[in-house]
Parts: C-alpha cells; sequence; structure tokens
C-alpha cells in the first residue's frame, strides 16, 4: 500500500467538522464543502482554510480575498453534497437554504450552527492545496444543537438533542 493511500485511510479516522466555504466579490459567487478548517489564533481571531488548488473555485477565492466558513449542522447533509458536487453551477448551490451577508460580503448560511465571516489574510501553497489564512471580521452563532463531522468516510451527528 501506498504512503498516499495509508494516508488518506488514516485521515479517515481524524473526524472533522463539516463547512460550506463560501466568497463573493468581483470573481463572483462561489462555495465549496470543506473539513479542513481550524483556528489558529483567538488574538486576533484567525482561521485557516485548505483548498485544492485545482478547484473549479480556487482562483475566485483568490481573487476576492474574502470567505465564511459556514459550520453545518446535522440536518444540512444534503447541502453538504450539493456544494461537495463540482458539476453543479454556482447560482444552483445558492439556492439551496436562505443567505445573507456580514461584513467581509461573502454568503452566510443563515441555518449555519456558526459562521465565520473573514478575510483572506494570507496564503501558502503546500503540495495540492492553498492553505487560506483567514482573519475574522464577524461571527454569527445559532441555536442549533447538532453539529455535522465527517469520520469514518461518513456523516455523523454531534451534540445534544434539542
Amino acid at each position: 500500500m501506498s504512503l498516499q493511500i495509508e494516508f488518506r485511510n488514516a485521515m479517515a479516522q481524524l473526524g472533522s467538522a463539516v463547512s460550506v466555504i463560501t466568497t463573493d466579490g468581483p470573481a463572483g459567487k462561489f462555495g465549496f464543502t470543506a473539513s479542513a478548517v481550524c483556528s489558529v489564533t483567538d488574538q486576533p481571531p484567525t482561521l485557516l482554510v485548505c483548498m485544492n488548488r485545482h478547484s473549479f473555485a480556487h482562483a475566485h477565492f483568490k481573487r476576492n480575498g474574502a470567505l465564511c466558513v459556514n459550520v453545518l449542522s446535522s440536518e444540512h447533509q444534503t447541502l453538504s453534497g450539493i456544494f461537495a458536487n463540482a458539476s453543479l453551477r454556482s447560482e444552483e448551490r445558492f439556492c439551496h437554504d436562505s443567505w445573507q451577508v456580514l461584513a467581509s460580503g461573502a454568503p452566510v448560511l443563515r441555518s449555519a450552527v456558526a459562521s465565520f465571516d473573514c478575510l483572506i489574510d494570507d496564503c501558502h501553497e503546500v503540495g495540492s492545496h492553498s492553505v487560506f489564512y483567514c482573519r475574522v471580521q464577524a461571527i454569527r452563532c445559532s441555536e442549533q444543537p447538532r453539529g455535522l463531522v465527517y469520520f469514518n468516510r461518513r456523516y455523523h451527528a454531534v451534540g445534544h438533542e434539542a
């Protein structure tokens, strides 16, 4: 077994929150599903988001310089699939659910567990991906009691019952 396959299999055992990452600006409105998101520091509030450089939306995120990390609830499995489907046009993705904007202009999912509205502060290229360092401009949290994680190549609900 190659090291790459062994790595992917081992990473499948690392549960991660599922988010829809969105952007809007001069390059247009785009979004994708991601699990490679984590905090960097709380002073200043900064997240990192990893994105494949071969993604259809990669250049648009870089040009817009803004993004929103929309943390999905357990009720968003279908939405996650919609934003992961590379064959859908951008406008088709945003026809699902309800959206608003905060400080950066990136689409914010109204029903998200939490949304982190950010400006892309820096970017590093590592292997096949770009690592965006994102300075948080605004945060929106909901009362949604159950989040969505991806573990062992399947979705799982986490949290407490309402």
